[in-house]
């Protein structure tokens, strides 16, 4: 996931998960014959944004697979201050067409269907992790 926030970094230090958790997650997602993707997040603080056409070209410019307006707060801090830190992502929306953008209806349905799941990976996820005592470590330059 490459964002940025201006007040603990610089822009060019990319807001990122820890790698172990990202991958004990992805291997839950596999082992239960879930689709999913990793990429680019862009994160933004902008709200309607679905409506501006210029915006959504520069989107698509970069290639970003989705829009996020918390996750980089997290990940970015996190990095800051040295606290391991992931997301599991939920698309609830494809704004990028017209018939994509988010309704409450749509969202409900999204939230009945995934919230739960999102979570009981999440605590796998962490379960195994404490369990099998791994420690994760960063590379400092």
């Amino acid at each position: 996931m490459k964002v940025q926030s201006d007040d603990y970094f610089p822009k060019e230090v990319p807001a990122m998960p820890s790698f172990k958790l990202h991958k004990y997650v992805s291997k839950l997602l596999v082992e239960r014959n879930l689709d999913y993707r990793t990429g680019v997040i862009y994160s933004t603080n902008r709200r309607v944004w679905e409506h501006d056409e210029e915006f959504k070209k520069y989107l698509r410019k970069i290639r970003v697979m989705g829009i996020d307006m918390e996750t980089a707060t997290i990940f970015i801090a996190g990095f800051a201050n040295e606290i391991n830190r992931g997301a599991l992502l939920l698309v609830s929306d494809t704004p990028m067409i017209p018939e994509g953008i988010k309704t409450e209806e749509r969202d409900r349905k999204v939230t009945l269907k995934y919230v739960d799941l999102h979570i009981d990976i999440g605590i796998e996820a962490m379960t195994k992790i404490g369990a099998e005592g791994e420690k994760i470590k960063h590379f400092r330059y």
